[in-house]
């Protein structure tokens, strides 16, 4: 149900590039590629010496849990950040605590507040954004963390441009790197170096929001892989999971959405779903529909008539 307006989106014959990548899943041997990430966090957790293994971004969302439970469940002793969002609702305070319960280290990173309010202003006018700062945070803070802690595995959730389309190249990828946050996230065109031109934004008050440098990358020899490259990602299944260890959707289903668990940490998510409407034509619920029709728990006919209504 993806619309033609959507960034970076293509289509073959009708199916847009999100599709193809969906099917194409079904010719990889699953299994092997679990084995291949059992490699890859045996090796960094030959290297940590009893220290953490890796970084596991997290916001307490039911994706991030489902993250936390994987590592675990594998041996791993992650530690986990966060960027705290801009406007923390109560429940999402509650299921980030719930984070720490499943026996993790947790980094909670709260911005400088007068900047962020600067920032979350200046995304709102300049492009439709009023969460920018908290798109961009959840991408740099994990890896300052990373570089600062000297701690080299990042391990991301799913794969953006795979899951929800974008260019082939980066829909194929199994890292994440400056260039990606560049283009992909969260920026919207607007680079951190662009608000220097601000009299208002302090410079020094931004490093949060400031990729590191790539000497800083390979001083400390961070690299960001995806679990949804290794593992079958299903973003309902994942809720399951996540209930099962503590994870708590909302009362009901939340508006301008198909479901009840998504969204639920930030006040402010609402406006940023009406505005990418008013940009795109397009809100979250199609978003979430699309994925759900891909893995047949909803219909074609029934996922349109929710949309339009």
């Amino acid at each position: 149900m993806l619309p033609e307006t959507k960034p970076e989106l293509t289509f073959q014959n009708g199916i847009c590039n999100a599709c193809i990548n969906y099917k194409n899943r079904q010719n990889i041997n699953w299994q092997k590629k679990k084995k291949e990430l059992i490699g890859i966090l045996d090796h960094y957790k030959k290297q940590s010496q009893n220290k953490w293994d890796c970084i596991i971004p997290v916001s307490g969302g039911k994706d991030s849990t489902y993250q936390v439970v994987t590592a675990l469940n594998l041996g791993m002793n992650p530690l986990c950040v966060t960027s705290q969002t801009c406007d923390l609702s109560p429940l999402g305070r509650e299921n980030l605590d719930n984070t720490r319960e499943l026996g993790v280290d947790l980094i909670e990173v709260r911005p400088d507040a007068q900047t962020r309010y600067k920032l979350n202003k200046i995304g709102l006018l300049e492009i439709g954004d009023i969460a920018w700062p908290e798109h961009v945070g959840i991408f740099t803070v994990p890896v300052r963390i990373a570089v600062n802690f000297k701690i080299p595995l990042i391990l991301w959730g799913e794969n953006p441009q795979n899951e929800f389309g974008g260019p082939a190249g980066e829909a194929k990828k199994n890292f994440t790197d400056r260039k990606w946050l560049e283009e992909f996230g969260g920026l919207i065109g607007m680079r951190v170096s662009d608000l220097t031109s601000y009299s208002n934004i302090d410079k020094k008050k931004l490093m949060m929001y400031t990729y590191p440098t790539e000497e800083e990358i390979k001083k400390a020899k961070v690299t960001g892989i995806y679990l949804g490259q290794y593992v079958p990602w299903d973003g309902y299944k994942n809720t399951i999971i996540a209930k099962e260890n503590g994870f708590k959707s909302f009362d009901q289903r939340v508006e301008g959405s198909l479901v009840d668990y998504e969204n639920l940490d930030n006040h402010q998510h609402g406006i940023h779903d009406y505005l990418k409407f008013l940009k795109f034509g397009y809100g979250r619920l199609t978003d979430q529909a699309s994925l759900h029709i891909r893995r047949g728990y909803i219909t074609r006919e029934k996922a349109k008539k929710k949309i339009i209504k």
